[in-house]
């Protein structure tokens, strides 16, 4: 039985299924690359070969459309695909909360329109009082967390199934979201427009090019410093830890792709009469969440309650773990970035409106995370996860959207293709049971 020693987080190790892939890497202090690479190969023979079959089929995928649409590695069509997936990478990750418990969370989409409703309302000079932009988003994101708390009290605390409260709150939450336009937006058509400048260019701003590479140095050199602090401190403690050359190579390809992304961001996307360069303020909000949650979820206590409950939530449970006190914030943390999502994503049309599709949002943001390597059966997912999923859905729809598909392929692509990753989950669970 697992005990609270096993799972503090002073342990700096996190359950095997916290760390997934990244497991690979953990060696004794003294190993080489060779026993990180002997020890991905037993995994894979297992059935478990982390996120390499998803980034070798996004490969594939970028491939394919670059050949039949030769516009699509443009940097002004890369920048594009990052801006349309923005809101359904943070969707995701709102998502990934509850799938580590085996539990979902179908009101997300609604929760993230009505947050945002909430904070375009209130910011607005027209139609609400005209409050600071920072302070609107404070109360969307309270909204968010708000929301899927009252699920997340219902689902504890009577023990009803998050499948059914959730579907509740969705088709609740939609009726909110429409009443809420149609009387604050008054004769607006069911729509009400962004009119502060902050929250729209949440993700049609874009940053100084300099200032691009400023924060995309720190970033890094910070992300660097960091791993190779830790590394060194476990070596110190005599605990295990992944080759240097390993940490070496994880750091010069953060860099790498860092470098990338500045660039194709800093290219002009424009014409040569008006220029339009800079990294969209987008990106480094999405990095920061990813950064957060990521944070919270291998280096904190709560992390590995997380995951223990997860994996084996009886054997939580007699570890003393508090299991509804976990499922509780797990659900409130996903209520808060699903509104930072709807913020996004208003930020992207330039307004909310009632016809907000919540049900197809909240679907996308599932295949993303699953898509990504997240487990619908819980115990195993990383927030990264969704971060791939996110951009594998986003790189299907632009890309046959640049060949000339419509809606109806796009979809039966990403159902194949999110029937594929459930399939591969499948498999690679019950080669863990057997083994």
């Amino acid at each position: 039985m697992t005990t609270n020693k096993e799972l503090s987080a002073d342990d700096g190790v996190a359950p095997p299924s916290a760390t997934g892939s990244a497991t690979s890497a953990v060696v004794p202090a003294n190993g080489s690359f060779g026993d990180v690479v002997r020890g991905w190969g037993r995994r894979v023979r297992h059935g478990e070969s982390g996120m390499a079959p998803v980034l070798v089929g996004l490969v594939i995928i970028i491939v394919i459309f670059q050949v039949k649409a030769p516009q699509f590695l443009s940097a002004g069509n890369l920048t594009n695909l990052i801006i349309q997936g923005s809101a359904l990478i943070l969707l995701g990750m709102a998502e990934v909360f509850v799938l580590l418990l085996g539990e979902i969370d179908l009101s997300i989409g609604y929760v993230g329109g009505v947050a945002s409703v909430v904070t375009v309302a209130l910011s607005s000079s027209s139609v609400g009082p005209d409050w600071p932009w920072w302070l609107s988003i404070i109360a969307g994101l309270a909204a968010g967390a708000l929301m899927t708390g009252i699920q997340g009290l219902l689902i504890t605390r009577l023990g009803l199934p998050s499948f059914v409260v959730t579907l509740a709150g969705m088709l609740g939450l939609q009726g909110v979201l429409i009443y809420l336009v149609d009387h604050i937006g008054g004769s607006s058509g069911g729509t009400l427009r962004i009119t502060n400048a902050v929250i729209f260019n949440l993700v049609n701003g874009n940053m100084d090019p300099l200032a691009g590479w400023i924060i995309m140095i720190v970033a890094v050199g910070l992300y660097v410093v960091l791993l190779f602090r830790r590394n060194l401190r476990r070596r110190a403690s005599n605990l295990t830890a992944e080759p240097l050359a390993l940490t070496t190579v994880k750091s010069v390809a953060i860099a790498v792709a860092g470098v990338v992304l500045v660039l194709i961001c800093n290219a002009n996307r424009g014409s040569s009469i008006i220029a339009l360069r800079g990294v969209p303020w987008v990106v480094p909000i999405i990095v920061a969440v990813l950064a957060l949650w990521t944070f919270l979820l291998t280096r904190t206590r709560y992390g590995k309650y997380v995951y223990a409950i997860g994996g084996n939530a009886e054997a939580a449970r007699r570890a003393g773990i508090n299991l509804n006190r976990v499922r509780l914030i797990a659900f409130i943390f996903g209520g808060v970035t699903a509104a930072l999502a709807g913020m996004v994503y208003g930020s992207f049309l330039g307004s909310v409106s009632n016809n907000i599709d919540g049900g197809k949002l909240v679907l996308y943001a599932v295949a993303a995370a699953v898509i990504g390597g997240t487990s619908l059966f819980g115990g195993r997912g990383k927030m990264v996860h969704a971060l791939v999923g996110g951009i594998i859905v986003a790189v299907i729809n632009n890309g046959m959207g640049l060949i000339g598909l419509d809606a109806p392929p796009q979809l039966m692509v990403t159902a194949l293709v999110l029937l594929a990753a459930v399939i591969v989950d499948a498999v690679a669970r019950r080669g863990r049971i057997e083994t």
